[in-house]
């Protein structure tokens, strides 16, 4: 397993360079993407050993994609999870925005309460141009994982989630296709639009776009609400069940949605074997043939030119949560 290079690293090396080789060895390193310039450096370096895709493809996909990806991600907390050796290799979270930024990539401070202890202040990044999307890259990240809310709401947030976790058996994706249309036609029968993309990595992600008047807690509660009522009127298929060893069925995790979650972007590559995107579906799309392995960089790609962006109505808002939460709440009886 190869050794990651550090910024120092590669300032010793070049202090050693002759006269002019670090210049030039920096200029051959530079993407120009839009009115920045991107320093990419170990283009080679593989991320993906069993599919030879290099942190250079990520960087050319991710340019092709950009604008596309950013707007899922503008003005959104931005969590960089860095795999430095690669898929296989161990990946570290970074919250805190990394020494060395360029001045143009803008930041924002939020008050977090880490589970180990203290509450602490941390300058998160934001993500708000395709270059900034590709200098991620050069961090090693190869997932852009952000904040259901942005900075000038940050306790209002965009949309609910519902993160289906497939069993792991044979059949176990296409329970979770079927649990997905489930998880649809509740929410149609409160009224709510949903869409749906691959997880990219096992699982399906349905989200319900929402207006920004709502709360985690409001968030928190629908989505519950929603997966026990489906585990209840489905045993065996659908579960809320945390602890795999207990579970049967198909994971509807509701505990997804809260302050400071974060969520793989539409579009977003994952760190599995073959290089696979979390790509939006038409409903009509997905049945129980789909896989996640599908759909690739090529694949997101073509049906963005092809569909445009079917997650950007997701950034439309527009469903208050109220009157399907008065309905879930007084169908158990609750005030």
């Amino acid at each position: 397993m190869s050794t990651p290079v550090t910024s120092a690293e590669e300032s010793r090396v070049e202090a050693c360079l002759p006269h002019g080789e670090a210049e030039r060895r920096a200029l051959n390193d530079e993407l120009r993407i839009g009115r920045r310039r991107v320093r990419l450096t170990s283009r080679d370096r593989v991320l993906f050993p069993d599919d030879g895709v290099t942190k250079g493809d990520l960087a050319e996909y991710y340019t092709a994609i950009g604008d596309v990806v950013v707007s899922h991600l503008r003005d959104r907390p931005f969590t960089l999870k860095r795999y430095p050796d690669g898929i296989y290799g161990q990946p570290y979270f970074h919250k805190q925005a990394p020494k060395g930024k360029p001045s143009w990539i803008p930041t924002r401070r939020f008050r977090t309460f880490p589970r180990e202890g203290a509450r602490r202040l941390v300058d998160f990044t934001l993500v708000n141009e395709p270059a900034a999307l590709v200098w991620m890259v050069q961090m090693n990240c190869i997932d852009m994982n952000a904040w259901y809310s942005r900075v000038d709401k940050p306790e209002r947030p965009d949309y609910v989630v519902f993160d289906l976790d497939p069993p792991e058996s044979r059949n176990g994706f296409a329970q979770a296709i079927r649990v997905a249309h489930l998880v649809r036609a509740a929410l149609e029968g409160l009224e709510l639009r949903s869409y749906v993309k691959t997880s990219g990595a096992d699982g399906i992600h349905v989200l319900v776009p929402i207006t920004r008047r709502s709360s985690y807690p409001d968030t928190y509660e629908l989505a519950e609400r929603v997966s026990r009522g489906l585990e209840a009127e489905h045993p065996g298929l659908v579960t809320t069940e945390w602890l795999k060893k207990k579970r049967r069925g198909v994971l509807v995790d509701h505990r997804q949605n809260g302050h400071g979650k974060t969520i793989a972007s539409a579009y977003s590559v994952r760190p599995k074997p073959g290089a696979p995107v979390s790509t939006p579906l038409r409903w009509e799309e997905l049945g129980e043939q789909v896989r996640p392995r599908d759909f690739g960089m090529r694949e997101a790609l073509d049906r963005v030119e092809r569909y445009g962006d079917l997650f950007e109505p997701v950034l439309r808002g527009g469903q208050s949560l109220g009157r399907a939460l008065r309905a879930l709440r007084g169908s158990d009886g609750a005030d």
